[in-house]
């Protein structure tokens, strides 16, 4: 082959997914930071100059980069320094109260102390913390701990007060301020958060860009080149994106980011963004504005997404955090405005009301290239289904959610319910489009969980939740790559390695469609990522890996 340029790096001897019905090949040359040719190790030689950059890929296996379809960037970057209680790192209250103990021991007195990543299901009490605890460990520092779904936290005595909550304070519409006996126990849920997060010290800029370069260095150790950041302006409001900014501009954005703007009607960063011209599909291939992000309810696992039939163990169905009338008009203003919507709606009762919503917009608006985006989606009916293709609104569901909360799940809800959710088979079949992400840090950013479950549909404990919903390697492989790209309008660009498109590749140790083939899909939760290219630079490298 003679394109008349040399490569500027050429990946060889490998196995390379290039896309889902493409030709598998062997070697892949890159060239002014996108794809220049695939093919046979043999016929990209020539494309070898004296300049190029060779990986001898020794048999291992490259694909497109990863694209993690919806997650948390700067509040990932951010926990990163905060206290880390994800079920990984302890497993008892003791532990928790021992890590918030230390910090308060070194923090000064009446500084906040703020940590994230705890289930309760998985303590082994069994239960949330209580404040009175927590007052226990840290009697002059104002806690607050989020919960791992992030729609719940506990927060001791001296949180409550600065926040002015008192045992008078009612529960927000849409939200819980839990008392027990009379008494408040410190769990907070949904808008019933608000009174503490509005007195949570705000972050700088440059607070927020080492979060982002956090974060962003992380994803890439895991080979995703690419993520919507699915809340910009979420708990630091504008100044979130005046970070993006000021990262983009410096050079020191290691990931591809869209970036979904906060539209909620409490924390609301659309006013800003529409005065500095920002519409969704704006910037370049390293920041792009993306879609107008809404809360409509909360997660499974804290009983607050909210659903058409209780939760088992009693008449709850979840929180709807807006009332109808106010969301509709919400999503008529945005998208009248030339706004993609991206709304969050884990149960069926809130399903129903963004589809109704968005339903009304398009009617008024029509626009069948908007693809609007629910975010989540995970508990929806049938008849919703069909609602969602009539109109083209895709999916942005967390596959994971059912490998590490799965089990969990069973114990919330009817299996009948839990086997028909997430259905990934059925979107994709049904034109939709289906892409994978993690929500993290609401669960690890770990693609590998993604990747099992959706080819096995088993949870981390080994349980088989709804096998026909399965998905093939090569369907699995899409859903993080091109689908990712698809629900960002920016399929033409990336998620696929073909001439012209982005030259973002991931490489790793194992063959994911060899240790299928072989009966063998636990090797895709071992796998390492060796190598990771963005825009033809090498931006990873595994300590350790061949070169």
């Amino acid at each position: 082959m003679s394109t008349g340029v040399f490569a500027d790096l050429v990946l060889t001897g490998g196995h390379i997914w290039c896309g889902k019905g493409l030709d598998r090949a062997e070697a892949v040359a890159l060239w002014g930071g996108r794809v220049l040719a695939t093919g046979a190790a043999g016929d990209l030689s020539s494309l070898i100059g004296p300049q190029t950059e060779v990986v001898d890929l020794a048999g291992r296996f490259a694909m497109p980069g990863l694209n993690d379809a919806h997650m948390h960037l700067i509040p990932y970057g951010t926990s990163m320094a905060e206290m880390d209680f994800r079920p990984s790192q302890i497993s008892t209250l003791a532990e928790l109260l021992d890590i918030v103990r230390d910090h308060a021991s070194r923090a000064p007195a009446g500084s906040w102390l703020i940590g994230r990543g705890y289930d309760h299901f998985k303590l082994d009490v069994g239960r949330h913390p209580y404040r009175e605890e927590l007052d226990q460990v840290a009697p002059d520092h104002p806690v607050y701990i989020v919960r791992t779904c992030g729609h719940l936290a506990v927060v001791n005595s001296r949180a409550l007060e600065l926040a002015g909550i008192t045992e008078d304070t009612p529960s927000p519409p849409g939200g819980l301020i839990e008392r027990q006996n009379g008494k408040l126990t410190g769990l907070l849920a949904e808008n019933g958060r608000d009174g503490v997060m509005n007195v949570l010290p705000p972050a700088s800029v440059d607070d927020l860009v080492g979060s982002i370069e956090r974060g962003g260095h992380d994803l890439l150790s895991h080979g995703i080149t690419s993520c919507m950041e699915a809340a910009v302006g979420i708990r630091d409001g504008w100044t979130e994106m005046l970070a993006y900014q000021k990262a983009h501009r410096e050079r020191r954005l290691p990931v591809r980011v869209y970036a979904t703007l906060m539209g909620d009607k409490t924390r609301n960063v659309l006013p800003e963004a529409m005065g500095a011209g920002m519409i969704s599909g704006a910037g370049d291939d390293m920041f792009r504005v993306g879609p107008v992000k809404i809360f409509t309810d909360g997660s499974a696992g804290g009983r607050t997404a909210a659903m058409t039939r209780p939760y088992l163990g009693g008449e709850d169905k979840g929180l709807l955090c807006l009332p109808s009338d106010e969301l509709n008009e919400m999503v008529a203003a945005a998208h009248d405005a030339g706004y993609r919507m991206a709304i969050h709606a884990i149960g069926d009762a809130a399903i129903d009301q963004v589809l109704n919503a968005l339903e009304a917009a398009l009617k008024k608006t029509p626009d069948p290239h908007r693809r609007h985006r629910i975010e989540h989606c995970g508990w929806l009916r049938p008849d919703q289904m069909e609602r969602m293709v009539a109109a083209h609104i895709l999916p942005a569901p967390q596959p994971a959610f059912l490998y590490y909360f799965g089990d969990l799940y069973l114990t919330l809800l009817e299996r009948d319910r839990i086997e028909a959710s997430h259905p990934m088979r059925t979107w994709l079949d049904r034109g939709l489009h289906p892409s994978a992400s993690t929500d993290c840090p609401v669960v690890e950013i770990d693609p590998r969980p993604n990747l099992y479950t959706m080819t096995t549909r088993k949870t981390q404990q080994g349980t088989l939740l709804g096998p026909e919903q399965a998905l093939t390697l090569d369907e699995a492989l899409e859903a993080y790559t091109y689908a990712g790209a698809y629900a960002a309008h920016e399929e033409e660009i990336k998620g696929r390695l073909t001439p012209g498109q982005l030259g973002d590749v991931a490489v790793f140790d194992t063959d994911f469609f060899a240790a299928l083939e072989a009966g063998e899909p636990e090797r895709l939760l071992e796998a390492q990522c060796d190598l990771t290219i963005l825009g033809g630079e090498v931006v990873y490298r595994r300590e350790g890996a061949a070169t």
